[in-house]
Formats: structure tokens, C-alpha cells, sequence
């Protein structure tokens, strides 16, 4: 009869797969300290074929190794070339990365970076550098805003828009720039099944 994985018990690190626990799960029964320790290096040199080096040798060895302390739930009585690892430490992940979440951003699907560029373009001295900035904003507002909006978007709201956020800084009159017309593209009609005769 067969025994499947999700019968199994679940392992630590399935990145290395079921052989390699199941040679840690030997290693772990061998008395004789020698035979262990070359039992451990032998575990090590398959754990290199199954994930090769991508980066610094030194640190790929160093993970390896506690790698494989992990996976004998840190009983593995072997010298290993960079001492032992702290497991406490092993089981902590990285600190949470603070993110900006702005909360009174009024115009939300327009976005964050958006936003930012329109105040950059607002600041900047008259001239062709910021006409051609905010042509290409204002493109891009119209671009995304037909993202929730299909059913068309008018060159005049997206002007109003602009105005708004950027605090009447950048005024363009709807006569004197047409924005690109977007269309959505068309979804590819689906291939019919021939019926078998």
C-alpha cells in the first residue's frame, strides 16, 4: 500500500525534500560520534546538489550547516564548522518594514507616486520641461482612471483633477491639450471545440 506525503509527517524545511529529513532522522540514531559526523558531512554535500551556491560560499556553507541543525530539532550531536546556531534566534523572522500609509490621500486611485510627481511638477519653474511633465501625468491620470472607470473619462475631468491636487499650481485649459484616447483592448474570442463525428 502506498504512503502518501500528506500522510507523512510535515517536514521543517520541505525545500530539501523528504530524503534529506529522512537522513537527518538517521544521523540522529548513529552512536558513534566519528560515523556521525562524516554521516553529517555526507548530508551537507547533498543538501549542495539539491540547492546549489547563488551567492558567498562562505555564508551558502554557514546557512547549510544550520539548515541542517534545524531540521534535527537542534540534536544533532556533531561539530559543525561554525559552531552552533541559536535556535531562539532561527525561529525569529525580520523586523516589519514600516510603509507609508498615507490616510487623507483623496484622490486613492490615482495613487501615492502620482500624487508625489503632481507636487514635484507643481514646483517646478514654468517652461518645457514641466509642460512636458505634465502632459505625461496627466496621460497617465486618464490612463488610470479608465481602470475604474470603462465607461470613458473626459480630458476635462482629468484637467479638474490635476488642478485640485496640485492645489491650483497646474491649470491647463481644455482647449489648449487633447490627452491620448485609450481603448480598451479587445478580449480574443475564445476557440470553439470541433465535435468528434
Amino acid at each position: 500500500m502506498l504512503t502518501y506525503n500528506s500522510k507523512m509527517r510535515r517536514l521543517i524545511l520541505p525545500e530539501y525534500g523528504r530524503n534529506i529529513q529522512n537522513m537527518v532522522d538517521h544521523c540522529l540514531t548513529i552512536e558513534d560520534p566519528e560515523e556521525r559526523q562524516r554521516c553529517a558531512e555526507a548530508i551537507i554535500r547533498a543538501m549542495k546538489i539539491i540547492v546549489p551556491c547563488t551567492g558567498d560560499q562562505a555564508e551558502y556553507d554557514r546557512k547549510l550547516w544550520d539548515h541542517l541543525m534545524l531540521m534535527s530539532g537542534f540534536a544533532l550531536g556533531v561539530e559543525s564548522p561554525y559552531g552552533m546556531p541559536d535556535a531562539a534566534g532561527m525561529d525569529q523572522g525580520p523586523d516589519p518594514m514600516a510603509t507609508p500609509r498615507p490616510s487623507n490621500l483623496p484622490y486613492r486611485h490615482y495613487g501615492l507616486l502620482l500624487t508625489e510627481l503632481i507636487e514635484t511638477a507643481a514646483g517646478m519653474e514654468p517652461g518645457e520641461a514641466r509642460d512636458e511633465l505634465v502632459g505625461m501625468l496627466a496621460n497617465h491620470m486618464k490612463k488610470t482612471m479608465l481602470a475604474y472607470n470603462q465607461d470613458g473619462v473626459e480630458d476635462e475631468r482629468v484637467f479638474n483633477d490635476l488642478l485640485h491636487m496640485s492645489h491650483g499650481a497646474i491649470r491647463i485649459e481644455p482647449g489648449t491639450m487633447r490627452l491620448h484616447e485609450y481603448q480598451q483592448a479587445a478580449v480574443p474570442a475564445s476557440k470553439r471545440k470541433r465535435k468528434k463525428k
